[in-house]
């Protein structure tokens, strides 16, 4: 018996070895071994991107891509590699980047590559492209050298424009920086990153849009909605061709617009519709200059002057950059006149707070009713009524 039951186990334990073999210890997939090497591939490749070593990066492969970014402040860039597609001594790689701009960034941004390799005859990869994935919109070093302007509480990163320019940007934002603070309060980063593509079709790149989406728009702030204190820091994108049209005072504007954006980024979640997101972030823009509503709301004074008095505040949908750049300024101002009615009616604080109220609510229904309850004493239906005798009395 013993002899028999020392044989039949024989096939048993040469299978348990043979299962081991493929599948590793405790069932888990073995290591492929590609996936490993080029994992540390682009680990050596990231390590020569942040020791700024010229030398050890040509060694991982092509050096396309080295020089511009040389001037971008990184604290940190990896690679994770997702996917290794082999088709005999070349490769295609998916692979997550993280990065993080120095002083900036409290978390990766995080973007899908596509690089190829390929396999020398002494078992080396080697780096031959490193590409978006997709549809993934572009980074800005992958359009070009990157020229990098510190401000005092700006960082401008562009590619195709004079430093001069650059500088000049970097003074909008650190002028933009305090006024923001101001009108919404300290409790925000208080710094800001300007990226300036060399044009729209350029700044369309970096957003995966293409560039009718925003023709006419000089700038967009990136970010995401409710994020906390741990997340990458938003980028306010230029269109360097809109942008260039602009006097001083609507540059100045804009950016301070943008920077709203960033400031307010934390409490604008779900809740928020963009009569109010825009129309604050409006609002701070136009806060510290003169002009009067007519001029800052042609648009919108043109429809009061025939009698077409909106029906209500905007809906999200009448934000899109549909190609109706008239509705679309209508939707602005229209935005932005409301925030300016709480502000002069409830005060500025009373606007914060209730900006505040809705994006703390756990959903849109009900968000601006139930702030507008609580924090200015008033329903939807009554300010609209408010709204619309303000428009009337403001833009005649």
């Amino acid at each position: 018996m013993a002899g028999r039951r020392r044989v039949s186990g024989a096939p048993v334990t040469a299978l348990c070895l043979l299962l081991v073999s493929l599948v590793g210890c405790g069932g888990r997939p073995a290591v492929d071994g590609a996936h490993a090497e080029v994992q540390a591939l682009l680990d050596r490749r990231a390590g020569a991107v942040l020791g700024h070593d010229a030398a050890a990066y040509a060694r991982t492969g092509t050096r396309a891509g080295y020089d511009s970014l040389r001037e971008v402040p990184l604290a940190d860039w990896t690679y994770r590699v997702t996917a290794v597609r082999r088709t005999g001594d070349s490769a295609t790689v998916d692979a997550d980047l993280g990065y993080r701009v120095a002083g900036y960034d409290r978390a990766p941004v995080t973007t899908a590559r596509t690089l190829r390799l390929t396999r020398h005859d002494d078992g080396r990869w080697s780096v031959d492209s490193d590409r978006p994935a997709g549809k993934t919109g572009r980074q800005l070093w992958d359009q070009g050298a990157v020229r990098a302007v510190h401000g005092e509480r700006s960082l401008v990163l562009g590619v195709g424009q004079p430093d001069g320019k650059l500088r000049d940007y970097a003074e909008l934002a650190d002028r933009a920086v305090p006024s923001v603070s101001d009108a919404w309060g300290p409790r925000w980063e208080r710094r800001v990153v300007v990226l300036v593509p060399g044009s729209l079709e350029e700044m369309a790149g970096l957003l995966g849009s293409p560039a009718s989406s925003y023709r006419g728009i000089a700038a967009v702030t990136t970010g995401e909605t409710g994020a906390g204190a741990t997340s990458p820091a938003d980028r306010v994108i230029v269109n360097p061709d809109a942008f260039g049209v602009l006097g001083d005072s609507g540059r100045q504007v804009v950016v301070t617009h943008e920077t709203a954006h960033v400031a307010t980024r934390a409490h604008t979640t779900a809740s928020t519709p963009l009569w109010l997101s825009e129309g604050f972030a409006d609002w701070v823009g136009y806060r510290d200059g003169d002009r009067l509503p007519a001029d800052a709301a042609p648009e919108l004074a043109r429809a009061v002057r025939y009698g077409e008095v909106p029906s209500g505040l905007p809906d999200d949908g009448d934000f899109g950059f549909s190609g109706d750049t008239d509705g679309l300024a209508r939707a602005y101002e229209s935005g932005w006149m409301a925030c300016r009615l709480i502000a002069e009616r409830w005060g500025e604080e009373r606007l914060g707070a209730f900006y505040r109220a809705v994006g703390a609510h756990a959903r849109r229904d009900g968000a601006v009713e139930d702030a507008m309850h609580r924090v200015l004493g008033t329903t939807p239906e009554a300010f609209t009524v408010a709204w619309q005798d303000y428009l009337r009395e403001q833009l005649h």
